[in-house]
């Protein structure tokens, strides 16, 4: 019985070394998911600057206007949206073209991109 109690031990260190150096990067973002269309994502684009993010800093002239494409705008739009509502759960989806990162997603938005995701599987020992 010493060796489930230990694998339980050694998965817990290993969670929280994972969630320890994911929370140095700062908050979550939510993003466009890969591989998604212009077509996609326009409603959803419109549906988050319609619903409270702040959309702009991604109009003509402003700070976050280029790269102007359809992906870096909706990227921007729906990290607002999901600051917006307190990255409440749920509020990063958008019709299935968004995700969840703890990489800023700043760095590197293209729907060619592939983009780092974290997740964490957490697994307890019932027995």
């Amino acid at each position: 019985m010493a060796a489930p109690k230990l694998v339980y031990s050694m998965l817990t260190i290993v969670a929280c070394i994972i969630i320890g150096r994911s929370s140095t990067n700062g908050a979550p973002w939510c993003t466009i998911s890969d591989f998604v269309s212009p077509s996609m994502l326009q409603p959803q684009l419109e549906y988050a600057c319609n619903h409270g993010a702040n959309c702009s800093a991604i109009q003509p002239g402003a700070s976050c206007y280029f790269p102007n494409d359809i992906y870096n705008h909706a990227a921007y739009a729906f990290n607002s949206y999901y600051v917006h509502v307190g990255r409440a759960l749920g509020s990063c989806y958008f019709g299935g073209t968004a995700k969840i990162t703890s990489v800023d997603p700043s760095i590197n938005i293209h729907p060619s991109s592939s983009f780092n995701t974290s997740v964490i599987i957490l697994l307890v020992d019932l027995i």
